[in-house]
């Protein structure tokens, strides 16, 4: 099933799980039921992180051209708050974000298309999280903006944790000095 979110370009992908006493079985990926949905690749690169703790938050991370990356998103143990910021410059929606719980358990998946930036909140310790990108990782290209930023107001869901971050993550731009990278 795919569902546009009140960011229509970002959508929740939930794929059909069958179960029995097994377990279950469930196809993440099919590139036909994605382009009937509108969601077109190719999807080139496969990226997979652990965070060994509650509360680490990865973002928000975008890649600008001539390498910018739409993402597919998912989180194959644990659970994550999962988190796209419009940041195309002219959007009406730019600066807005739409969020969704992903986690081993619900299967769902998020899509992230380019012109957004990208973060996530792990809700568990020991989570994995694996996502497919339309682009090749270029330093060069790789850019973020605050998690914390004001303007954005992410409601990032750390309860009584404080926020795990990379030194990278904990320095980037605020939405206000971000130059237009997407029109």
């Amino acid at each position: 099933m795919f569902e546009k979110q009140w960011i229509p370009e970002v959508v929740l992908v939930t794929p059909k799980r069958f179960s029995d006493d097994r377990g279950y079985f469930s196809e993440t990926f099919r590139a036909s039921s994605f382009e009937e949905a509108g969601i077109t690749g190719p999807f080139i690169q496969d990226n997979h992180s652990l965070s060994r703790d509650a509360g680490v938050i990865r973002g928000l991370h975008f890649q600008i051209a001539p390498s910018p990356q739409a993402k597919l998103v998912r989180c194959t143990r644990g659970a994550i708050y999962d988190v796209a910021v419009d940041i195309r410059r002219g959007s009406p929606t730019y600066g807005k974000y739409a969020a969704a719980i992903l986690s081993a358990e619900n299967g769902c998946q998020l899509y992230i298309p380019v012109g957004f930036a990208h973060g996530l909140c792990t809700l568990e310790p020991d989570t994995e999280v694996q996502y497919k990108v339309t682009g090749y990782y270029d330093p060069a290209c790789d850019k973020g903006l605050a998690w914390d930023d004001p303007e954005i107001a992410i409601d990032w869901p750390l309860g009584a944790n404080s926020p795990i971050l990379s030194a990278k993550d904990q320095a980037q731009p605020r939405l206000k000095d971000l130059p237009a990278y997407f029109a």
